[in-house]
């Protein structure tokens, strides 16, 4: 019984590493997924987020988000310090982000999640620059257009590296 047990484990294991080891999924339309290259599409739309909010550039960031976007942000009291004195600067009210992904997760043609740390900075109003972290979970749209935009996003200041 218990040789059984095991041998059910390390079956599980194969499985689920040779599955891992691809490279590549098959969607629920059965087309193959080129995970490198979502990866760097992904990886152009962080990029692009990052330099549109240091530019200000409110259009580009409208692009890059689905329309019913969804944004959690951190509740911490420094977090509402930024967003109180940036309320007129929108969802992304600070000066400049710094994106780190940790994970990113193809979860199938059109649909990924991204976790990761970010640095927030921003000018408080004794006009000092100051730097917030936190841990992000965005799920990303893929557009019909083959760009991918920010759908949710949870964060917490309560960051693990």
């Amino acid at each position: 019984m218990r040789s059984s047990i095991i041998l059910f484990f390390v079956m599980i294991l194969v499985s689920c590493n040779e599955k891992s080891n691809k490279g590549e999924l098959k969607s629920s339309n059965t087309s193959t997924i080129d995970i490198q290259a979502e990866l760097a599409s992904i990886e152009e739309t962080r990029q692009a987020f990052m330099k549109a909010v240091k530019e200000a550039d409110g259009e580009t960031i409208g692009k890059i988000v689905t329309k019913d976007v969804k944004i959690v942000s951190p509740g911490s009291t420094d977090w509402s310090k930024m967003y109180e004195i940036s309320k007129n600067k929108g969802p992304f009210p600070y000066d400049s982000i710094i994106m780190f992904p940790k994970e990113t997760i193809i979860a199938s043609d059109s649909v990924a999640y991204d976790f990761g740390v970010s640095y927030v900075y921003y000018t408080n109003s004794e006009g000092i620059v100051v730097e917030l972290k936190d841990n992000f979970l965005a799920i990303l749209k893929k557009g019909k257009d083959g760009i991918w935009r920010l759908h949710r996003e949870v964060a917490s200041s309560n960051v693990i590296e």
